[in-house]
């Protein structure tokens, strides 16, 4: 079966930087646009930021563009989150979610596959 496996998060201070990463396993992982979202306490899950099924195309949330990026090694069946600049308001648990197929998609119906989640933190 598909799985989806995040790592990475940790505690960071304001101005530092995390790398996540996304282990996809039980799919032809060049088949699916992959995804990255956030939780925090009290809210719902929000999008961060999106690739294409070759990496080519990226889309991000206005809360993050300029200070996070999102990329993929489908040798490794991959994806990564690099976030610069970290504010205490990007503390969240962050999810990997995996479509097959389509581009474009920034809600949480639109994605069947989902990680457990990591946790990041910002300390002011």
């Amino acid at each position: 079966q598909v799985q989806l496996v995040e790592s990475g998060g940790g505690l960071v201070q304001t101005g530092g930087s995390l790398r996540l990463s996304c282990a996809a396993s039980g799919l032809i992982f060049n088949t699916y646009t992959m995804a990255w979202f956030r939780q925090a306490p009290g809210k719902e899950r929000e999008f961060v930021a999106t690739i294409s099924r070759g990496g080519v195309s990226t889309n991000y949330a206005n809360s993050v563009k300029g200070r996070f990026t999102i990329s993929r090694d489908n040798s490794k069946n991959t994806v990564y989150l690099q976030m610069n600049s970290l504010a205490p308001e990007d503390t969240a648990v962050y999810y990997c979610a995996a479509r097959q197929w389509g581009w474009s998609y920034y809600t949480v119906g639109d994605y069947a596959y989902w990680g457990q989640g990591t946790q990041v933190t910002v300390s002011s």
